[in-house]
């Protein structure tokens, strides 16, 4: 199963990292079949410079990476992202073919803006809700919680929640067990309940 997760500059680190290390973590209790392959993907340039100038290179970039199962789009300053019409296309199109698309954090502006959230019930980073409702008032939006599940679609809280969200995403793929094990592994206070 290929999980791609979207970075760009300016990204929260932890964002891709902590979805990027529960993906990881979950593979090393899967046989070869079933593991995740983990990637993270930028848009034409390998090397990103997220968050507090932490630089790191993307496995792909959206012209050469494999077909995706999940995606996740990560959070950060994404002011400049929501406005770039080769992303927010790119992001759509991803939506038409993978089983699950998922964002932490502010991600969940780039799916509002790609009209993947629409009227759904969803969650960002709790800094950023009001500019959330009031930039898509269409939108549902839950607040103190870790991560909201719209069957297809599952939009996290800020930073640290997206570890929460995608051991809830294991959860609902491979099933619970793992993604306590995972938990486990990983030494992360983890609880199915959000």
């Amino acid at each position: 199963m290929n999980i791609g997760i979207y970075i760009y500059n300016e990204a929260e680190v932890l964002d891709f990292s902590g979805p990027f290390e529960v993906f990881s973590v979950a593979s090393r209790f899967l046989k070869d079949k079933k593991k995740f392959n983990v990637c993270l993907i930028s848009e034409n340039q390998s090397l990103v410079t997220a968050r507090g100038g932490y630089k790191v290179s993307s496995h792909y970039t959206f012209e050469n990476h494999p077909p995706l199962d999940v995606l996740v789009v990560v959070g950060g300053v994404h002011t400049e992202e929501v406005k770039k019409i080769d992303v927010i296309d790119w992001i759509k199109k991803q939506s038409d073919s993978v089983k699950l698309i998922a964002s932490v954090c502010t991600g969940a502006f780039l799916l509002a803006e790609a009209k993947i959230i629409t009227k759904q019930k969803v969650t960002t980073h709790w800094e950023d809700i009001e500019d959330l409702e009031k930039d898509y008032p269409s939108l549902k939006i839950v607040k103190d919680v870790r991560w909201v599940d719209e069957g297809d679609i599952v939009t996290s809280a800020g930073i640290s929640a997206g570890i929460d969200m995608s051991l809830h995403l294991v959860s609902k793929i491979h099933g619970y067990e793992l993604a306590v094990k995972t938990a486990k592994q990983m030494q992360f206070d983890w609880s199915e309940n959000n």
